[in-house]
């Protein structure tokens, strides 16, 4: 049997890791799925892949791409993202069309094929789907602010990676000093689970 990164290669895209194989994949099914969303652009993006891997680690027990997020100022981002999209523009499987929008250049990402669905369950993508439906008409500063209210995000340095854990913790409430410590500590416990 091929590994993903072997199996993939027929497609046109070099994945090194079954991560960054599911993270390319998922890219193309949200970008083909969000044609029609104006407001659909890469940081958009960012945080619909991010949702999606926290929200199937709460409910399914695993994040969907296994990718790692870094917190930014602007809200969790996966770290392979710039790599792996660059890969999928090289290999013909995706381009970024850059686009005016409210005086501010929004980069949106297009699939030039199908995606292969056949790397995820049907309850990761009827997750996805529901995320992409929510979330459609926000735009990327309603997504970003929205993100902001992730704890994990609020607890991490910039540029740290987030653990998965955190996504067990609510959203959208204020942590007291106590569950301040508890959160770091099971942040800390959920990084060093993490290879």
């Amino acid at each position: 049997m091929n590994s993903p990164a072997e199996s993939n290669r027929c497609r046109g895209y070099p994945a090194e890791t079954e991560s960054d194989l599911k993270l390319a994949e998922l890219i193309l099914y949200i970008a083909r799925i969000s044609e029609g969303d104006d407001t659909f652009g890469s940081t958009k993006l960012n945080k619909i892949l991010f949702m999606a891997d926290f929200e199937a680690y709460r409910k399914l027990g695993s994040p969907i791409t296994g990718a790692e997020y870094q917190s930014l100022p602007h809200g969790p981002a996966p770290r392979r993202l710039m790599p792996v999209m660059e890969k999928l523009c090289e290999s013909g499987s995706a381009a970024v069309r850059i686009e005016q929008r409210f005086g501010y250049e929004q980069k949106r990402p297009i699939a030039l094929r199908e995606p292969d669905l056949s790397l995820f369950s049907a309850d990761e993508i009827a997750l996805v789907d529901r995320i992409v439906r929510l979330l459609w008409g926000f735009t990327a500063r309603d997504v970003s602010e929205l993100s902001h209210r992730f704890i994990g995000w609020q607890l991490a340095e910039q540029g740290e990676i987030i653990p998965y854990g955190l996504a067990l913790l609510a959203a959208d409430r204020e942590l007291s000093e106590e569950g301040n410590k508890v959160a770091q500590e099971l942040s800390e416990y959920a990084a060093s689970l993490l290879p």
